[in-house]
């Protein structure tokens, strides 16, 4: 299970990129009805349970309970990571509000190449 500091950490991505892409939508004059979440995997889902659970327990400190006030369009690569420049652009098309990543630097740079104007937040680690 994660830590707390780390769903803090997550919640606090998650949250402020959410609470910013609403700004700036509604700076825009654009009001969507539900903030819309995508979420970009380079694997499948099963690899991630405690990762997304964290995800969406974070999103739900924040204020944001999905299917309530906030959806997410989950794609996932199932590993062929060659179809994630594809998925990015789909979720750049829905006009998410934001971008999370999950699967390493692959997915992040993925979502990065696809879009200068939505955010992107991953989740990454190191060993030192």
């Amino acid at each position: 299970m994660l830590d707390s500091k780390r769903r803090e950490f997550i919640a606090l991505l998650g949250g402020g990129a959410l609470l910013l892409a609403a700004k700036v939508k509604r700076a825009r004059g654009e009001q969507p009805p539900m903030p819309v979440v995508g979420l970009l995997g380079a694997t499948t889902p099963h690899g991630y349970a405690a990762q997304l659970e964290a995800f969406r327990q974070g999103l739900s400190e924040a204020g944001f309970v999905e299917g309530r006030n906030v959806a997410i369009e989950y794609r996932w690569a199932e590993d062929q990571y060659d179809r994630l420049p594809a998925l990015a652009a789909d979720l750049v098309r829905r006009q998410v509000a934001v971008i999370a990543t999950l699967g390493g630097n692959t997915a992040s740079v993925a979502a990065k190449a696809a879009t200068t104007t939505i955010p992107v937040v991953f989740h990454g680690c190191g060993s030192g």
